[in-house]
């Protein structure tokens, strides 16, 4: 899960300076998705300890949850066919990138969990 946060701390990164750059750089909310990858990618280089790892990693799918929640208000744009604009389709792009990424989270906790437990009963 540390490499995929990493990844998706880049993906971030690159969205929201695409954003910043590509609106003519009026509006700092621009970079939101940037500042969410600049803080996976940290919680991604905690992970490496292993001792740090699981709370770093319960940390980065919980701000992906909060990413998520957060970007459910571009859904009334999406209704009145504001597709065109590029706020709209930034928070689109990230409202994606935090669901698949919680959910992968989730599968990844659950899937650690059974081996733990797997462990513990041979």
């Amino acid at each position: 899960m540390p490499a995929t946060t990493r990844t998706f701390g880049f993906i971030l990164i690159v969205l929201g300076l695409a954003s910043y750059f590509l609106t003519g750089r009026v509006s700092v909310t621009a970079l939101i998705p940037a500042f969410f990858g600049a803080i996976f990618v940290i919680l991604a280089l905690v992970a490496r300890s292993e001792p740090a790892r699981k709370h770093a990693m319960h940390a980065a799918v919980a701000l992906g949850l909060l990413g998520f929640l957060g970007t459910l208000r571009v859904i009334p744009a999406l209704a009145r066919g504001e597709f065109t604009r590029p706020a709209v389709l930034a928070q689109l792009a990230m409202m994606v990138l935090m669901a698949i990424y919680v959910a992968l989270g989730v599968k990844s906790f659950k899937a650690a969990r059974r081996a733990r437990l797997a462990r513990q009963v041979s």
